[in-house]
Parts: structure tokens; sequence; C-alpha cells
């Protein structure tokens, strides 16, 4: 059957794992339809974690060929990804692979960028909470080694795939907005900060509102990757969490959105940007969204420690069964701080929580099942918790919260976050990031029209989150779990 709609393509990649999905979008629908998925492997070399970017590349462009040849008439195609990494250039070519954000390169530069531009300065003119990860200090790590010297260019990671698809140097808004260079007032490039910093400001291309059509694939690179035909490329909300806030169906008020991968991001959606002593104080990180939206949020943990966990017990396919069983469990199990910067750098986790537990004078958990309900029921606790201080910063009591992403698919994560919080949780969409990407290219291609709240209209219309009520027990789901524990 011929489709109804308009077809789109998004290429989103996560720090664990990338996706090509292709949508169809009329008027008042989206459906998606996943046509690519692979693995997002970080490489250490040279005593660096860096980015493999040209084989996400490779993979993106496979998906993209393959989503085109299973899909005709894909009217354009954009690119999203997690925030904060650069890629720095000489001419059309990198001069080497983005470093990761877990890197430590950035631990030496701390104090040295804030000898120059105090913290309480750097959130005040960025609105960003300062982070070993943000792009600032980043860049400022690069000095060192003289690359930034060497650079005639510094493109962000979703700008780097936007570049090698069309020959367009930009920078795409939302995430511009995550490297703390970016003036929260203005929209554009703080060049004062950078002077601050001795970082050249030519080395940034300006900066598009998320929307901007960018022009066709080139010729050579549709030819390269195998497309029939040229697709447009359009700059949509390239930051993963400014996409997966498009697609979040919130109310008008009261509503916290959580956007829970490997990281948790714990925000609501607003006008003007959360500045001053007391929401620095608190953590308070301030985005841009679609429209020139602020997305006003605490950057938390997300899955990362279950997921390393997993990986580190070689037990990523069993995540299902250990859930089932971590259910049937029950919660007497510690509770530790998951925001402990031990967490954050790959490695031992079980081994780390068990430190943290024994440094607190807590028994840690015994047993891969006790340890995967013991991170489930820390992030529940921070996650509960962060959203009820943002709607006391925001002076706006928590009414719901939404997860979306691939925390949405963990009912355990969901039922525990409703309990702690005491408010409904609804859970999905799942692709929230995907379809928010789907969304801003079917705007720009005239296909839909509105505002950021018309656009979410279309996913609350499509697709029904689950709720999970504070306090249920949640008997059929927790039968089945005993069930599958024997």
């Amino acid at each position: 059957m011929a489709p109804r709609g308009d077809l789109f393509a998004a290429i989103d990649l996560g720090a664990t794992s990338g996706r090509v999905i292709v949508g169809e979008v009329d008027g008042e629908r989206i459906t998606a339809t996943e046509c690519s998925r692979f693995e997002n492997r970080p490489v250490r070399v040279g005593g660096l974690l860096q980015w493999d970017v040209l084989s996400l590349w490779a993979d993106a462009t496979a998906g993209l060929a393959r989503a085109a040849a299973e899909n005709p008439g894909i009217r354009s195609v954009a690119v999203d990804t997690w925030g904060v990494d650069v890629a720095l250039t000489r001419g059309e070519r990198l001069l080497g692979n983005p470093v990761h954000y877990r890197d430590t390169r950035t631990d030496a530069v701390i104090e040295q960028v804030h000898a120059l531009v105090p913290p309480e300065e750097l959130f005040s003119r960025a609105g960003v909470q300062p982070a070993s990860i943000n792009t600032i200090y980043q860049l400022v790590a690069e000095q060192s080694g003289g690359l930034i010297d060497a650079a005639d260019g510094a493109l962000l990671m979703p700008d780097v795939f936007s570049y090698w698809f069309t020959g367009e140097r930009i920078a795409e808004r939302t995430m511009a907005s995550t490297t703390g260079l970016l003036s929260a007032e203005t929209g554009d490039w703080d060049r004062g900060l950078l002077e601050k910093v001795s970082i050249p400001a030519d080395l940034f291309a300006r900066v598009v509102p998320a929307g901007t059509r960018l022009g066709p694939i080139r010729d050579d690179v549709a030819a390269d990757i195998g497309l029939a035909s040229s697709i447009d490329v359009v700059a949509t909300a390239a930051h993963d969490t400014a996409a997966a806030a498009v697609a979040t169906p919130l109310p008008s008020r009261g509503g916290v959105f959580v956007s829970c991968g490997t990281w948790g991001l714990i925000g609501v959606e607003r006008d003007r940007p959360l500045l001053g002593a007391a929401a620095f104080a608190a953590g308070v990180t301030n985005e841009r969204g679609l429209d020139d939206r602020y997305l006003v949020m605490r950057n938390g943990m997300g899955l990362w420690i279950l997921s390393e966990t997993l990986r580190g017990w070689d037990a990523t396919d069993e995540l299902t069964e250990l859930l089932a069983r971590a259910t049937a469990l029950g919660d007497a199990v510690p509770v530790f701080d998951v925001e402990d910067p031990r967490f954050q750098i790959p490695g031992d986790m079980p081994a780390r929580i068990a430190a943290w537990c024994e440094e607190h004078g807590v028994a840690p958990p015994q047993g891969r099942v006790a340890i995967v309900r013991s991170i489930i029921e820390s992030l529940a606790h921070a996650l509960a918790a962060s959203a009820h201080e943002i709607g006391r910063l925001t002076d706006e009591p928590v009414t719901q919260i939404n997860i979306v992403g691939g925390g949405s698919r963990n009912e355990l994560l969901c039922a525990r976050v409703a309990d702690h919080a005491g408010v409904p949780v609804y859970a999905g969409p799942n692709e929230a990031t995907a379809l928010g990407s789907l969304l801003v290219q079917a705007r720009t291609a005239g296909t839909v029209n509105g505002t950021v709240d018309d656009l979410r209209a279309i996913v609350t219309r499509t697709i029904a989150p689950r709720q999970h009520l504070p306090g249920a027990r949640h008997d059929d789901a927790r039968s089945r779990a005993e069930r599958s524990a024997r």
C-alpha cells in the first residue's frame, strides 16, 4: 500500500549504538521503522579514548542506503548525536578521531580554565553547568598538544556528518548549546568567553537553528554510498536530548521529562533559561531546545552503570532475565550515590559499588541479581529526587514524569521512579530522539506546520505511553517475574 504521508530518515547516534530509522509523517500521525542498527565502540589508542568516527560513518551511510532502497522517495535525512564532543579539522580532513567525553585528559585543565573564568561566570554566560566533559575544557586540553594551532575548524559530532554529506560547515544551535561556549542570551558563540580561554573564534562555524535545510547530499557521496537518487540534508535538533524533548508528550504545566539512555537528563521546557546562584548551586544546566525554547535540566546518571556492569560480565544478552529476577527480589538492597565520580569512568562497576558501600558502612549487594536491583534502585532514587528538585527550582510542583529513550523500556526502573517520586510515570516513546528528528524534518519540508507543541501533539495522537502509578504492586508483572526466576 502506498504511504499516506512523506518519508524521512533519522540517523540517531547514541554513545553505545546507532540506528537508521525511517518515518512516515502526515499532518496527524507519525510511524517509524528501524532499518539498521549498529554498535558504537570507542577505541583507546595512545592513551586516549576515541570515537571510531569512520566506522560510524560507514555503518550510518550503509544503513541510509538500505533505508532508501527499501523506502523509495525519502525526502530528507538528519543526524543527531550525544553532546559536547568535537572534531578538529584542517581543510576537508579531520586532524584525528574525536576524543570521547569520558576520557580523563580534561582533568588537568579544569583549574586552569577556572583561573581564567570562574565557574560561576561560566554558568552565568553559557547557562551550562561546568563539567569536565564540556567542550570548553576539551578544547583547552587540545591546546597543549598543538592541535588548536594546526586546526582551521571545529565541528561538533552531528555537524561532522552533515559536513561530510553536504560540504556545509554549520553549528546546529541545540548541539552548540552543550559546549559551554554559546551565550545563553544571544544563542550565538560567546566571543568574549572564547577570547578569555584563548580559543580562536574563527574555528567555529555559523550557528543555525534546528530545522535548517543544508541542501542535497553531494553527488559524489550519493554515488559512494549507493543512493539511486539524492536526498536533502536537514540540521535537525541535533543534540539527542533536544530531539527527544520534541517527541515527549508533556502536559502544558507540571510535567518533567527524563531522557534516559547512557545519561539521565531530567528537566522541564521553558521560554527562558534558569540562571543565578541558586540554579548554579543546584547543578542546573540550560540547553537549547526546538524553537529557541530552553531545556532546564539536571544532567545525571542514566543506564551507564548498568550497561557497563553487563559488559564487564559479558551478560548483555541476559538483561531481560536479570531484570525479571531483580523485580522478584524486592527493594531490600543498598542505595548508593550514582553521581559519585568513580562511576563515570569505564571499569569494574560491581567492585566500585562494593567499595562505595564499604566506605559508607553499608552491606554491598551480593550476586548479580542483587547488584542489578541495587543499580536500578539507586538510579530511580536519584532520578526522582532530581525531578522534584527541578520542580522546586522552577516553582512548579511536579505532577507527572515522562521517561523517554532506552530507560522507558525498563519496566522496573519506571515503576521504581514512580514509587520514589510519588507521582505517575509515563514511559515512552522508546525512540523519542528519532521521532523528534523526523518531525523537525517534516516541518522543514512543509509536511506539517506549527510549533514544537503542534509536533508533540502528533506523537500524542500516535503513541500511548505506558502508565506507572506510585505504590502500584504490578501484580501481573511481579507474578511473571517470579515464575521466570524459578
